[in-house]
């Protein structure tokens, strides 16, 4: 790890019209420990997130204020989120499904939430028990006491570019849910490829109509999935756009426990080396996020997926299960 990076690799060659920053949303100790069967101690998601914290990323999704029957995994919300009290200067936004999570993220101090819609009926209704009108009727008492309190909210879309149920998914019909989403009152939108279908051209296509729909490039972000190696892809036809918030997950975890055809999340070391070697600042440390994702996959007791982790660190350093 150290020889490669030591050598200046990857090295800079800037392509022209690409955003100078990029914000990176890390998800990996929500999105990316969801669909874990085995129970992640409590301790290890803290010092997960405090090794992502000190990897230098600035944005760190914590964890989920969901009913525990849902999200097992994230039953234990109350008790990790204090133990994240000494992190100064990372924001750590939390995901809640309605005001009983809201209440209970607020009783604990979070400052930045997230709610979860759906671009189709079928996920909607599998996901959250819910049409999409009435997903966003429970959302719309949720933002609107965030922002009473100046809680910055994130709206996520899921199955934006393809559902596994329905197929494809018209790009005005995910227009149509991101503007209600947004008309809410969140301050951002991710746009998610939940099953990893996208393609670049798709990409392009949703950002310039949600721009001619009044949303603005700077309030988007973009969660892709790599089920069919196009992560990479749209994140560039993504930069090339403008975008510059780009969610990943540490390592490659993650996929949804609702969607089985959705594999792992943009791996975070994969994107981050994609993005250094274009001259884009990220602020994350390569070497120090390398080695948290080859801790977190001793814990897990399986080796990472994200190439980037196998390639600077080799696949000695995991444990195979």
């Amino acid at each position: 790890m150290t020889e490669v990076l030591a050598l200046g690799l990857p090295m800079e060659v800037p392509a022209t019209a690409l955003p100078p920053r990029v914000r990176i949303h890390e998800v990996g100790p929500r999105d990316g420990l969801q669909n874990e069967k085995e129970t992640v101690p409590t301790d290890v998601k803290a010092q997960f997130v405090h090794r992502l914290a000190g990897a230098g990323l600035s944005t760190v999704e914590a964890t989920s204020f969901v009913h525990p029957r849902w999200v097992p995994q994230l039953a234990d919300a109350e008790e990790l989120f204090p133990r994240l009290a000494d992190i100064e200067g990372v924001a750590l936004p939390v995901l809640v499904p309605n005001e009983r999570g809201l209440d209970r993220a607020i009783a604990l101090g979070a400052r930045r939430i997230a709610v979860f819609g759906s671009a189709t009926e079928t996920f909607a209704a599998r996901n959250l028990n819910r049409t999409i009108d009435e997903s966003l009727a429970m959302f719309e008492p949720v933002v609107a006491r965030a922002k009473d309190d100046k809680i910055h909210v994130r709206g996520y879309l899921s199955m934006c570019f393809g559902d596994p149920w329905e197929g494809k998914v018209p790009v005005h019909q995910v227009v149509r849910v991101a503007k209600r989403l947004m008309d809410l009152g969140c301050d951002e939108l991710s746009l998610g490829d939940t099953i990893g279908v996208a393609t670049p051209g798709h990409v392009l296509s949703l950002l310039a109509e949600l721009n001619e729909e009044g949303v603005p490039t700077s309030a988007i972000g973009v969660h892709f999935h790599d089920t069919y190696g196009q992560a990479l892809a749209n994140t560039f036809a993504a930069l090339e756009h403008g975008v510059t918030t780009i969610d990943a997950s540490a390592g490659g975890l993650g996929g949804c426990p609702y969607a089985k055809s959705a594999t792992g999340n943009l791996a975070t070391e994969d994107l981050v080396w994609m993005l250094h070697g274009l001259g884009i600042e990220t602020g994350v440390d390569l070497g120090r996020l390398t080695a948290t994702s080859v801790w977190m996959a001793e814990q897990l007791g399986r080796p990472s997926p994200s190439r980037t982790v196998r390639a600077l660190a080799g696949t000695a350093s995991h444990k195979e299960s």
